[in-house]
């Protein structure tokens, strides 16, 4: 049950250059980049035709936008424009994605392979899976939070159909060894599906030395609009993919609908960004990441990291307090926005399943923060942060 905050508590004046309150819960969603928004704008105005509009200039222009949206993606992540596919975000990719194989390929088999630490549009569509006939093999995690490969060899069977493992975890930012599943995959010729929203635009991303058939992209997770997002399919006869929405047959029949053209439009500009400012960008946030990963632990003890380290996001810090309700902490933070590992509901919480299947205790999920820094974290605000909690952890252990 979660306690008052402690009595008397204080809270420190920001410092200079910090404005509250301090925004680290970039995995949750980011902030438009301006010069996405920038993008976008003429195609919420005057350019608003419809992309699928043939007959006439206004549908010209959108298309063409398109185009080179399709192009800014492709060029992102190694892939070819006709392989890129417009969704409404990662979520329905992921849908797309696993039901569609699952209903174009099943009568090769049945058996599909996802790993317990999955997104829930992952797991869940797993679920609807088992409904409809198929068996799941749900593969757990080491301490690290990454798979073992030779678990996942031993789960492959001659009715393989699918294999969905996240490129990086929203939770704990693990990387997960998907040029190594997806070679095997391509090896047994078992369709390649990976959640990439966390990875993407964070991390290099390489198809075809990865060996992906299948990633899903969402637009609001690496500083693009919400409400689009990417499903890849790699052009080969051996991937097919039964559309689940109908009507128009746009996207090459996999995706009917109007095309979000400003969307779409902010989605690939903020893949050209990241194109061009990844490496960089990456190096400073995982210093910031490190500065605020030390300061708390050379400070505060019982302080746990959760999951590896070196195969990380650079922007994850996910870290567990002995002796503190996550909520409490939560609560007592109210100028920082970060997040709790935990899925809260109307009367209970539950500890995340992310998390215990790392091997935590309820208690320990329980008091785990999620730090996401991004590209608009200052070094003043990680500073800021690390000294509220520890001053906070100290007085919630006090009292």
């Amino acid at each position: 049950m979660r306690t008052e905050a402690p009595p008397n508590s204080t809270q420190p004046r920001a410092a200079v250059g910090v404005t509250l309150p301090i925004y680290l819960d970039n995995h949750a969603t980011t902030p438009l980049d301006p010069r996405v928004l920038e993008s976008m704008l003429p195609f919420l105005q005057g350019k608003f035709g419809n992309p699928a509009s043939r007959s006439h200039s206004f549908g010209w222009e959108a298309s063409k936008a398109v185009d080179l949206a399709r192009q800014q993606v492709a060029h992102l992540i190694g892939a070819a424009p006709e392989e890129i596919i417009f969704t409404s975000g990662a979520t329905e990719s992921d849908n797309l994605a696993i039901k569609g194989v699952a209903e174009s390929d099943c009568d090769r088999g049945r058996h599909i392979i996802t790993v317990h630490t999955e997104h829930k549009a992952v797991l869940d569509s797993c679920k609807h899976l088992e409904h409809c006939g198929f068996e799941v093999t749900y593969l757990p995690v080491q301490n690290d939070g990454r798979v073992d490969l030779d678990a996942f060899g031993r789960a492959l069977r001659p009715e393989t159909i699918l294999v969905t493992v996240m490129a990086a975890n929203n939770e704990t930012g693990v990387l997960q060894p998907i040029a190594e599943i997806g070679a095997i995959c391509r090896e047994r010729r078992i369709a390649f599906h990976t959640d990439a929203a966390q990875a993407v635009g964070k991390v290099p991303i390489n198809l075809a030395a990865q060996n992906v058939d299948l990633l899903s992209i969402s637009g609001h997770k690496l500083y693009g609009p919400k409400g689009v997002g990417v499903l890849y399919v790699r052009k080969s006869s051996a991937v097919t993919v039964a559309p689940q929405i109908h009507g128009g047959g746009h996207e090459h029949g996999l995706r009917s609908g109007t095309l979000n053209a400003p969307g779409i439009v902010g989605l690939g500009k903020a893949c050209e960004i990241a194109k061009n400012e990844l490496p960089e960008e990456a190096c400073r946030i995982a210093g910031l990441r490190n500065r605020l990963r030390e300061r708390i632990m050379s400070e505060l003890d019982g302080v746990t990291i959760n999951g590896s380290i070196e195969h990380r996001v650079p922007g994850n810090l996910n870290v567990s307090f002995a002796g503190v309700q996550g909520e409490d902490l939560l609560t007592a933070l109210d100028d920082i926005a970060v997040s709790s590992g935990a899925a809260c509901t109307s009367d209970h919480v539950e500890p995340s399943y992310v998390l215990k299947a790392l091997g935590l205790s309820d208690d320990l999920a329980q008091a785990s923060i999620r730090f996401g820094l991004g590209r608009f974290t200052t070094e003043p605000e990680v500073d800021y942060a690390a000294g509220r909690v520890i001053e906070t952890v100290r007085q919630l252990r006090e009292f």
